[in-house]
């Protein structure tokens, strides 16, 4: 399973951005180009390795997150909700300060409310500041986390998410950058 995935990853090229080895996948980054059979992959291997009976939405973090949401929403069925960096004024959105390796900023969450049984899917965990300020403001909501999953786990950050929250992450592949070549295995 997920050949395609890995393959495509492997073959990704890396970028320097200072000190950190930035991998640039269609995945993470939009370019280069995403073959489709890529993420239709990914969403039949989540389908058929989770357990997604009870699930309300699926929600996706903008932006990388909301094509991998598509995809899972055109697998299943779901609809989908996705966590923006715009802020609305909606009744009953939340804001969340997030802190990633390079930036702070605001993330706003609508149409979940208390109760509502989700999969959460990103892109990469890396640092993991994103997934764990969105986490627990979603926990204080009052939603529920069916599943945690995010595609490209590389780094420390699976981890520290499940260390500061408590939850369960799935990953789909493990990626290291070694020598300015992205190393990326199978998970599942």
């Amino acid at each position: 399973m997920l050949e395609k995935l890995v393959e495509s990853l492997r073959n990704a090229p890396v970028v320097k951005k200072g000190d950190y080895d930035y991998f640039v996948h269609g995945i993470s980054d939009g370019v280069p180009a995403l073959d489709p059979c890529v993420l239709k992959e990914i969403a039949q291997v989540l389908n058929e390795r989770l357990d997604l009976s009870s699930i309300d939405k699926i929600v996706g973090v903008e932006a990388m997150g909301i094509h991998i949401a598509t995809a899972l929403a055109l697998e299943t069925g779901l609809p989908f909700v996705v966590i923006r960096k715009r802020e609305y004024g909606l009744e009953g959105e939340h804001a969340i300060l997030k802190h990633t390796g390079y930036a702070t900023s605001k993330l706003y969450v609508n149409d979940l409310r208390e109760g509502d049984n989700i999969i959460l899917v990103d892109d990469v965990v890396s640092t993991g500041g994103t997934l764990t300020a969105l986490i627990k403001e979603l926990k204080i909501m009052g939603v529920n986390l069916v599943h945690t999953v995010v595609v490209v786990e590389k780094g420390e950050g699976k981890k520290i998410v499940e260390e500061a929250t408590g939850e369960e992450i799935k990953t789909l592949v493990k990626l290291d950058v070694v020598d300015g070549k992205v190393i990326a295995d199978s998970l599942l």
